[in-house]
């Protein structure tokens, strides 16, 4: 059976006709091209609904999925991942890029004195490389940790 394959074709093509029609209430400036901010979003629609219908009417052979506990480790990496996104403002940008990089690095290979040593390294090597090359402007922990 091909039938994932032709669902998603629909919910891409419906979701592209969503973005079309949202792309088509952009509210031209005074100083527009002759295109104006509409013709991006609507192109972008289009050719979203031409994938959606090649994958309706062409759909590939039924793919491998992985076993149960594939999925689990990605739904578990996403909710990390979102967490880490809230955790960064309150946290600072040092400890929760540690325990993602930690986590991840253990659900990849589980070692977890290796997963540790590679969490603290990814934290301290993004940190130097956001803040001092990048000059990004991220606190390391808190404003209110050193009072």
């Amino acid at each position: 059976m091909r039938i994932s394959d032709r669902i998603f074709g629909a919910v891409v093509i419906l979701g592209s006709f969503i973005y079309v029609m949202a792309a088509r209430g952009i509210a031209k400036p005074f100083f527009a091209d002759p295109l104006g901010p509409q013709a991006f979003p609507i192109g972008v629609g289009i050719v979203a609904a031409i994938c959606g219908l090649v994958m309706v009417f062409s759909p590939d052979e039924e793919p491998d999925w992985p076993e149960m506990r594939s999925f689990l480790s990605i739904v578990g990496s996403t909710i990390l991942l979102i967490a880490y996104a809230y955790a960064l403002k309150p946290m600072g940008f040092l400890v929760p890029t540690a325990i993602a990089s930690a986590v991840i690095s253990y659900q990849i290979t589980p070692a977890p004195m290796r997963a540790v040593i590679y969490g603290l390294g990814i934290s301290v090597g993004l940190f130097v490389l956001f803040k001092f090359a990048l000059g990004l402007s991220l606190f390391a922990f808190p404003h209110d940790f050193f009072g």
